[in-house]
């Protein structure tokens, strides 16, 4: 999982995905299998083909196989995996095998459908192994050899570094997924946490969960699983793309979808927004208030919000005169996400959490039905 904090201000670095790291590693290893050599560098073709180099970091041989590896930059981002190093080794395979793919130490094992590869295969995406298979069949035409080996993709701590991500919720085990659709890491693009987000819907749909719930944190996540009683496979974190997740689930719908989150988060989706991060926009304690006015609160607590210092402040007021601001925030956010939805038949609600996990607002009434449909 990533760290979505302020990115550094100057040009960002772009950095290489894991699966432009097997694939250079890959070919490294392939090259000193056959002849024995190891080169420094190598050369691969990223999918929309541009061409880069990579420094092979170590290499090692037995006569019966052979490995090299790439130490991952992952530029500015902050990318678990920066810094760890993507080891392949490779072996000959059968006459005819192709090329065909393993899970070393620290890469994960796939174990539940949904996923874009089956349950049993290694979690090495469809993408690398086109990136891979296409760099030994190019280094296998230029030396006049065969292009059947068994490649495996192992990455040291790789075990360790897939707890910080959403691997083990996803069913694949054992480590880290290897990843990539450009072969390039957009410096905060956080494409990382929004695939993530795509591949658990995946999951819960394939595992036909009539129910899911996305959740801005780890406190709200808890939260929302108490409240309904749901299985791990069916939470989904959304951390602040909102948008994101539901925008996915207008193409691949479940029957329902709770979005929960705390007092702040939930009120910038009231506003309108889909993007909950800082960066995006902060709580605009001008809607908050109107919001409360509207939604029949005392003028005391009215006033107050408008010159609040946070919404942290405003929910404290609320609950001090004893109004439910977390309902009237929990309507509005759920105006927002229906509209992300789409016109469709999916259930929707919202729950709104303190920061003890505590319930302090819940959409009601027409919030599990979809927008009324326009007259034509």
């Amino acid at each position: 999982m990533m760290d979505i904090a302020d990115p550094p201000n100057r040009p960002l670095k772009r950095g290489w995905t894991t699966g432009s790291c097997a694939t250079a590693a890959a070919r490294a290893a392939y090259e000193l299998l056959i002849t024995g050599n190891c080169p420094a560098m190598v050369e691969i073709a990223l999918p929309g083909g541009r061409r880069v180099g990579f420094a092979i970091a170590m290499h090692e041989a037995d006569g019966i196989k052979a490995t090299a590896g790439v130490v991952k930059d992952a530029g500015d981002d902050p990318d678990v995996t920066h810094g760890a190093l993507v080891r392949a080794t490779l072996r000959r395979g059968a006459d005819h095998s192709g090329v065909t793919f393993r899970a070393g130490p620290g890469v994960g094992t796939v174990t539940r459908p949904g996923l874009p590869l089956p349950p049993g295969e290694p979690a090495i995406n469809p993408v690398p192994r086109e990136m891979i298979t296409a760099a030994i069949n190019e280094t296998a035409a230029a030396l006049g050899t065969a292009r059947d080996v068994a490649v495996e993709i192992s990455i040291p701590g790789g075990e360790e570094l897939a707890r910080k991500t959403l691997n083990p919720r996803l069913g694949i085990v054992g480590g880290l997924s290897i990843l990539g659709t450009t072969g390039i890491v957009v410096p905060f693009s956080c494409a990382a946490w929004i695939h993530s987000i795509y591949r658990g819907i995946d999951v819960a749909r394939a595992a036909g969960l009539p129910h899911i719930a996305g959740a801005t944190g780890s406190t709200s996540e808890k939260a929302v699983q108490r409240l309904h009683g749901l299985p791990e496979t069916a939470l989904i974190d959304m951390g602040d793309f909102a948008g994101g997740m539901l925008k996915y689930l207008r193409r691949h719908p479940v029957a329902r979808v709770t979005v929960a989150g705390g007092f702040a988060k939930m009120t910038k989706l009231g506003q309108g927004l889909l993007d909950l991060h800082s960066r995006a926009g902060e709580v605009d304690l001008g809607w908050l208030a109107n919001t409360l006015h509207d939604a029949g609160a005392p003028a005391t607590l009215v006033t107050s919000a408008r010159t609040a210092n946070t919404a942290l402040q405003v929910l404290q007021e609320s609950q001090r005169v004893g109004f439910p601001a977390g309902e009237a925030v929990a309507l509005a956010a759920w105006t927002t996400a229906r509209r992300a939805l789409g016109d469709n038949d999916m259930a929707l609600d919202v729950a709104v959490f303190d920061r003890d996990g505590r319930l302090v607002g819940q959409s009601r009434g027409p919030a599990h039905s979809p927008l009324p449909r326009k007259r034509r």
